[in-house]
């Protein structure tokens, strides 16, 4: 290898390790919901497979559409976000123990389009590049997948540690990465 392709790689899981990042923190929240580890496998693999359909769908689109996609995909991604975390804080207050949004069927899917939705203005701004796109956008939900577990687990032993306050700060957290989204510093 030369040192070209070692920073393209290098380039590579950078890029995608930051976006994967995103899905720990939100699977850091969603993990605090009494998850069975059958669930949790699956939420990694949907919100992986999301990670990679996203920006895919950035390139067909091109760069020359960036500017007006970038801002509105982080301003979806994180009014959706404000939602899940509002809803989370809000079950968390109820008798009963069952959280309005759960990430199965739909919510599994809202959950995991509010996860990567950012990496669709990636692939805006990525442009057509040719075969490599094939590896980039398998780094993209393969990293993503993995930090989601790594997100959902550790949320799982903190939601033990916290007990029922627990959802209520997994809500606090969607709600904080909602905002980062809407209000990048």
């Amino acid at each position: 290898m030369d040192v070209v392709t070692i920073g393209e790689w290098l380039t590579l899981w950078v890029m995608s390790f930051a976006l994967g990042m995103d899905a720990f923190s939100i699977g850091l929240g969603m993990g605090m919901l009494r998850l069975r580890m059958k669930q949790i496998i699956k939420i990694g693999v949907v919100i992986g497979l999301f990670h990679m359909g996203m920006p895919l769908g950035g390139l067909m689109l091109g760069k020359q559409i960036s500017s007006h996609f970038g801002g509105i995909a982080a301003i979806i991604g994180g009014c959706l976000l404000l939602l899940l975390g509002f809803q989370m804080i809000r079950s968390s207050f109820k008798p009963e123990n069952e959280p309005f949004v759960t990430p199965v069927g739909f919510g599994l899917l809202l959950f995991a389009l509010s996860a990567s939705l950012d990496s669709f203005s990636v692939g805006l701004s990525l442009g057509i590049y040719g075969a490599k796109i094939v590896l980039t956008i398998f780094m993209f939900g393969f990293m993503s997948m993995l930090l989601t577990w790594c997100g959902l687990m550790m949320g799982r032993k903190v939601q033990k540690w916290l007990g029922s306050y627990s959802e209520a700060l997994g809500g606090l957290i969607l709600l904080a990465f909602g905002i980062k989204l809407l209000f990048p510093l």
